[in-house]
């Protein structure tokens, strides 16, 4: 929405320095590196937030940017937080309150199949799925008659959990140094060294994504839990690798355009004065000063003199930069994961099948065999992807578009490579059962995203030479600026007495109140759904 009417209503690119590429940039700001890296006229684009005017209202629809790009961002994270409340909620009345293992084999048996199939591609995987059906009842049956030493499992899952917390403070203290040492090379100067230690922060985090879940599976073998209980231990510890990585990204990023720009990035809480800006809003005075040359007085009626927006000085935007590096990011893990595909999963299964009639060994059932398809490795992905990209599209609003455009294509890639290179896992397990641990995990990480965002709007002054908040001290002064132009004042008043802490805070207890009294009501009547069925029973 906010691209379409920018791109429909607003001044087109060079007619405003800030949508304009600076002369000295001109050279290569089409080169095919430089819109790689998302710089040059990809940078000066409506892909980032730089590009967007702050006139209160623009076109002949007199459409409110500022106020529409502010509200279509709160509103978007308000909106994912409700679709995925409503998806957990929805998973949990499917789940029902009581076991349905009564008589299960006998229903699985006499009414799995569907008599109005008539397709023999159909009937296949009809077929495959009653199949899967009864092996995650046999696991379930058989775990649950399942007799062991309980202070041996101890002992194996106290040593098990150890062995995580090591690995994943051997990954963040290497990241740690890697990021230590990237700071030196960009101090020293990154021309003087090699392709390896340019992109050392970003092999060494894909690296350790790659290596690091394989080795929490083989830890994972020792606390010999229920398949599903251990995908969920998988999925936890994987989780807390990718946050550490996330973090530890952003903190890298604040790092780098410090450096760079000496302008510190808004995920940090931090107590700096704005000198940088300061010196940018000087020499442009000096500059606008010198091109009259001191010959024309200031009550002159001369016209004024016409500048190319290309030569204008401009000040630094530290939300574009942001989101190039966002942007950057989405493109590599969607680079990474179609190389993974092509070479992990197609190369791997050209090798077993063609070289299995002449090897010493059989490669099907053996080493290397077929790749499984990765549960936890995909979901994850697609958790942190879409992490991404909330956190991402404040600065870059294109950026959910590229998403899409990522999500199709994998989509397909990945359904070929389903058919055509992976085998199921071996651990057979009900996975429905899952989906509200899936859900909150996407709901925590949607929170983790939205922190950034929150801090920025509220308390860091946004740039004053690019995007729609130009020239406002906060962010967020674009609704009370809109209260008083377009709103009648008794209005804004109403406004001002419902956003007193002194009322908000009351609110929110209640709330908690009722989710409290909710919950406890939902509880009893579970329980009584379960007697009610043991009665029947």
């Amino acid at each position: 929405l906010i691209f379409s009417f920018q791109a429909l209503m607003g001044k087109p690119y060079g007619s405003l320095p800030r949508k304009t590429v600076p002369r000295a940039e001109e050279a290569s700001a089409m080169n095919f590196a430089t819109l790689w890296d998302f710089s040059g006229f990809a940078q000066y684009s409506v892909l980032f937030y730089g590009y967007y005017n702050n006139q209160r209202t623009i076109g002949w629809l007199k459409f409110r940017m500022p106020l529409s790009y502010f509200l279509v961002g709160v509103g978007t994270i308000g909106y994912s937080f409700m679709i995925v409340i409503r998806t957990m909620a929805r998973n949990a009345n499917e789940e029902g309150g009581g076991d349905d293992t009564s008589f299960n084999f006998s229903w699985k048996m006499f009414t799995s199949w569907d008599y109005l199939i008539g397709n023999p591609e159909t009937a296949d995987n009809k077929f495959a799925s009653i199949t899967t059906s009864f092996k995650e009842a046999i696991v379930e049956e058989q775990e649950s008659r399942k007799e062991e030493n309980i202070h041996l499992t101890r002992f194996l899952r106290v040593l098990a959990n150890f062995l995580a917390l090591c690995t994943l403070a051997g990954s963040g203290y290497l990241i740690f140094f890697v990021v230590r040492r990237s700071q030196k090379f960009a101090l020293e100067g990154l021309e003087n060294y090699g392709w390896w230690e340019r992109n050392e922060v970003n092999m060494v985090m894909s690296l350790l994504g790659m290596f690091c879940p394989t080795l929490f599976d083989v830890i994972s073998s020792l606390e010999n839990y229920h398949p599903r209980i251990a995908l969920r231990w998988q999925l936890g510890r994987i989780f807390a690798l990718f946050l550490g990585n996330l973090y530890t990204f952003i903190i890298a990023l604040m790092d780098e355009i410090n450096l760079k720009a000496s302008y510190l990035l808004p995920f940090i809480i931090f107590n700096m004065h704005l000198e940088e800006e300061k010196i940018v809003k000087y020499n442009m005075t000096i500059w606008e000063a010198s091109l009259y040359n001191g010959t024309i007085p200031e009550n002159s009626t001369a016209p004024p003199i016409q500048v190319d927006p290309a030569d204008v000085p401009r000040g630094p935007c530290w939300e574009t930069m942001v989101g190039q590096e966002f942007v950057r990011l989405t493109v590599s893990d969607t680079m990474t994961t179609y190389i993974t595909i092509l070479i992990g999963d197609f190369l791997r299964a050209v090798f077993v099948r063609f070289f299995n009639y002449c090897w010493c060994w059989d490669l099907e059932y053996g080493f290397p065999s077929y790749s499984e398809f990765d549960i936890s490795g995909n979901v994850l992905g697609l958790i942190f992807n879409q992490g991404m990209i909330w956190m991402g599209s404040f600065y870059a609003p294109c950026l959910p578009a590229i998403n899409v455009f990522r999500l199709h294509t994998s989509m397909y890639l990945q359904c070929w490579a389903v058919m055509c290179c992976n085998v199921p896992q071996e651990r057979v397990f009900k996975a429905s059962r899952s989906n509200n641990f899936y859900m909150a995990m996407l709901l925590f990480i949607l929170f983790l995203s939205t922190l950034p965002a929150v801090y920025t709007i509220v308390s860091i002054p946004p740039s004053f030479d690019c995007g729609p908040f130009s020239g406002k001290t906060r962010m967020f002064e674009v609704i009370s600026e809109t209260l008083e132009h377009d709103f009648p004042s008794w209005f804004g008043k109403v406004f001002g007495y419902a956003s007193n802490p002194g009322l908000i805070l009351p609110f929110i207890l209640l709330m908690v109140l009722s989710i409290y009294y909710l919950n406890a009501t939902s509880k009893s009547y579970k329980e009584a759904n379960l007697e009610l069925k043991k009665k029947l029973q």
